[in-house]
């Protein structure tokens, strides 16, 4: 009997594997005997013993496969502006409708996550014709700068409506018919965003066109304590807020718990041991930088909201 396939796909290189194998720890202790998985892992830097370590969390009803986009990256690398802790791997996403032609629906998760419930229920959530489902991001709803950025300089009528692209579904049948890579190319030659690089991009281009998601399936540590969801089914570690970096992080337990059970733990606990107080006082400094720039941009461009 043929059984429903989820299309899971992560974005990887060489540094983020142990949270990565964490992600994936947590993602197979909840399947469901009912579905196929099929998990794809996107990179350009991965080397074979990290890959192997990856294979491992393969299972009867648990593909993983490693797709390799350095020809695809190298066309454009020079168009594609990162800052701070990004690296290019957050753009991969943005390649995913053209890329799996076959495909009429694939869910996107970042590596900095850990999943409490099955990941095909967040998979099978219905999109209609819209282009992609996702969560409000829980940092716009906390900071009146980014508010501001997101609806003068993103173009977004309603900041509340402005999705983080961490946890994405995307509905790749309409994407390619919305010819959404040949928009997401011109704009490249057209507009630089510097605040949240491809996800005001993907904010941009699919706004009108989401389903919003109950923010249980990202829930951020970081986000406004009373807009956290109650029953979180996923964690997204976004940002600063790593417990691998830091101590007394929101839901902190659920990461150190799945960790435990890889292979990574002694790297992973080593890099926590490790992190100075200089490195943490970066990270402060990085989120004021941030706030700053996204106020700075906002302030560049008339306002007529009121």
């Amino acid at each position: 009997m043929n059984k429903p396939v989820i299309s899971v796909f992560f974005a990887v290189d060489d540094n983020y594997v142990p949270f990565l194998a964490v992600a994936l720890e947590s993602l197979v202790a909840k399947i469901s005997e009912k579905n196929f998985y099929e998990i794809r892992i996107l990179y350009t830097h991965l080397n074979d013993e990290h890959k192997k370590s990856l294979k491992k969390y393969q299972r009867e009803n648990v593909s993983i496969e490693f797709v390799d986009l350095n020809e695809k990256i190298d066309k454009i690398a020079s168009k594609l502006y990162t800052r701070d802790y990004f690296s290019m791997t957050t753009y991969y996403r943005l390649f995913l409708p053209d890329l799996y032609p076959d495909l009429e629906k694939a869910l996107y998760l970042d590596s900095d996550i850990v999943l409490l419930d099955d990941v095909a229920k967040l998979f099978n959530i219905d999109l209609g014709t819209n282009l992609v489902g996702a969560i409000p991001d829980g940092a716009v709803a906390s900071v009146r700068e980014f508010q501001d950025y997101v609806e003068l300089v993103v173009g977004l009528k309603d900041h509340n409506k402005y999705f983080n692209a961490g946890i994405l579904l995307m509905n790749l049948e309409e994407l390619r018919k919305y010819r959404f890579q040949v928009k997401f190319m011109y704009l490249l030659d057209t507009v630089k965003f510097k605040v949240a690089q491809d996800q005001d991009y993907l904010n941009r281009l699919c706004k009108g066109r989401v389903t919003i998601i109950d923010n249980s399936w990202n829930t951020m540590p970081g986000a406004d304590p009373d807009k956290r969801s109650k029953n979180p089914k996923l964690i997204h570690y976004n940002l600063s807020n790593k417990p691998w970096h830091l101590d007394n992080i929101p839901y902190q337990d659920y990461f150190w718990d799945y960790a435990w059970q890889t292979e990574f733990y002694d790297e992973i606990k080593n890099i926590k041991d490790n992190y100075t107080d200089a490195q943490k006082q970066e990270d402060i400094q990085t989120g004021i930088r941030l706030i700053s720039l996204a106020a700075k941009e906002a302030d560049c461009i008339g306002d007529d909201r009121n």
